[in-house]
């Protein structure tokens, strides 16, 4: 399947939960003219895991496991505070909510821990599901929103050096795919882009670049 035209996947970081930013973002986001996908970060509720896994003593599947149910949570307060948000497990109703005219949030538990190709470790996080979900909806788009502003002409490979995103992020990229990085920087103008059928924040370059030091 070829890239589908004009399908944007926004990745809203878990960081924002605790954000005076997270409603503007909510905002925003309601305002886009382009269909999209909202796929969320697992923030406080996946650091808990990662705090009580060394206390408890439970493997890393269970771990990965536990942070994608943190990334639902989040997912669902982000249903409650939208008049847009509808929750969706799997492309089927990810489809019939954009064909609706509504935002699809991606609840991942059902398909992500049966993908073969999803790694059940650390390895992956949000941001490598986010990937993994545009390639497979052949998106033209993904956008992750930070609470960071990234400068301009950083590329995936200094991203995951910063640890910015994780160890996966790249290999779960589709090559064709536009990959967008948008901080609280971009926030004001956000909901404008958004509007006009434009994707906030800025480009990630294809080439290698250096990533010098990152405001936030």
């Amino acid at each position: 399947m070829g890239i589908r035209k004009q399908l944007l996947v926004v990745k809203l970081g878990g960081s924002s939960a605790t954000s005076p930013d997270l409603a503007r973002w909510v905002r925003a986001l309601e305002q886009a003219r382009l269909p999209m996908v909202v796929v969320p970060g697992g923030g406080p509720f996946a650091n808990t895991v990662r705090r009580y896994q060394s206390k408890l003593g439970f493997d890393d599947r269970a771990a990965h496991e536990m942070a994608i149910l943190g990334m639902e949570q989040f997912g669902l307060a982000l249903v409650s505070l939208s008049t847009r948000m509808v929750r969706a497990r799997d492309r089927s109703e990810i489809d019939t909510a954009i064909e609706a005219g509504r935002i699809p949030v991606w609840l991942p538990r059902d398909v992500a821990l049966t993908a073969s190709d999803i790694a059940q470790d650390w390895t992956v996080t949000s941001d490598s599901l986010a990937a993994w979900l545009a390639r497979r909806l052949s998106a033209s788009d993904l956008c992750l929103i930070k609470q960071i502003d990234v400068p301009k002409g950083s590329d995936v490979e200094a991203l995951v050096g910063a640890k910015i995103v994780d160890d996966m992020f790249g290999f779960h990229l589709a090559e064709a795919a536009r990959v967008h990085v948008a901080g609280p920087g971009d926030l004001s103008a956000a909901g404008m882009r958004l509007a006009e059928g434009k994707v906030p924040g800025h480009l990630l370059a294809r080439q290698p670049a250096r990533l010098v030091a990152v405001a936030g």
